[in-house]
């Protein structure tokens, strides 16, 4: 008649944590939308619903790396680093330039990057020889 409360809640994280993976993979490409905190969350969700898909995920070769090295502290590799801060720079500079007509509002958009970016850089540097 009802399904058991363990079976609907370990959906329920499922669901969230897929949602979470497509929020992150398109953080992949959007610099202004964090990966590896979704992917954290997405991780969160599959550990507690299913180990298989929290399995699949620390070895998905998308993903899998952001997970593992976030959780043994290794650091975010300097090539992300450099892209991440390159393609906030051109997106906000774009947008403070070209989009953003109040001189407040590019104040703010310039704060964002800087603020942004000095978290970014405040992360350890993942050394290539320990694995991307």
């Amino acid at each position: 008649m009802c399904e058991r409360p363990d079976r609907v809640v370990g959906m329920l994280l499922k669901i969230a944590g897929t949602v979470f993976l497509i929020i992150g993979g398109v953080g992949i490409i959007l610099p202004l939308l964090p990966t590896t905190p979704f992917l954290l969350l997405a991780a969160v969700c599959y550990a507690r619903s299913s180990e298989r898909w929290y399995n699949w995920l620390l070895h998905n070769r998308w993903f899998g790396s952001y997970v593992r090295n976030w959780r043994e502290g290794k650091g975010i590799p300097m090539r992300t680093k450099i892209l991440s801060i390159v393609f906030l720079t051109i997106t906000i500079g774009y947008s403070a330039a070209f989009v953003v007509p109040f001189v407040i509002g590019k104040v703010v958009l310039i704060l964002i990057a800087v603020c942004v970016s000095v978290h970014i850089l405040s992360f350890p540097t993942l050394e290539p020889d320990s694995g991307a």
